[in-house]
């Protein structure tokens, strides 16, 4: 994994600790899983963070950083991922958990007003409000799955690679020295 080039990204365990903001989580942010990037804390923070991006409600980044805490996980990648669901790709993204709601629900899917008026808003969130966290809760969970399996064969396939060239390397080396 190119573990130094995402240090660079991400912000030190005391800059965190020690921001304002998050100062009321006092000890829960001295857990080192929180701020090491090793495999296991790498996979479950990218299920927390693609689960929590496509779950539409408002805090999300707040509960990644929260599930990342209880589930000893990277917390800047957790929080991190949220961002997948930013005000440009919300609409294509929320519109397919809708979707995939409405194939579960067996509904057939609604056509949306262009009244973006406070009570047009609220009658039309009434009557899409179940196949939408259906389908974003099974959205959330497969592409959650997803994102942990793939980060763990991904990460697996770099060590294998690795420990292959070392290997390598060192047979080259044991043959030069005997020569």
């Amino acid at each position: 994994m190119p573990k130094k080039k995402l240090k660079k990204w991400f912000p030190t365990q005391e800059t965190i600790q020690n921001h304002k903001s998050l100062r009321f989580l006092g000890k829960l942010l001295h857990d080192p899983n929180l701020f090491h990037l090793n495999r296991k804390s790498a996979s479950r923070a990218f299920f927390i963070g693609l689960f929590c991006a496509f779950i539409p409600m408002p805090f999300q980044m707040a509960l990644a950083m929260f599930m990342a805490i209880w589930f000893h996980a990277n917390a800047p990648i957790s929080v991190g991922l949220v961002w997948i669901t930013n005000p440009l790709t919300m609409p294509p993204i929320f519109y397919f958990n809708y979707w995939v709601g409405t194939l579960l629900l067996n509904r057939p899917a609604q056509e949306f007003s262009n009244d973006w008026g406070s009570e047009a808003f609220w009658s039309e969130l009434i009557s899409v409000w179940q196949p939408l966290y259906l389908g974003s809760l099974v959205s959330a969970i497969v592409f959650g799955a997803l994102g942990y399996y793939i980060i763990q064969a991904i990460w697996r396939s770099h060590v294998r690679t690795a420990w292959k060239k070392r290997l390598l390397k060192r047979k080259s080396q044991l043959t030069d020295s005997h020569q």
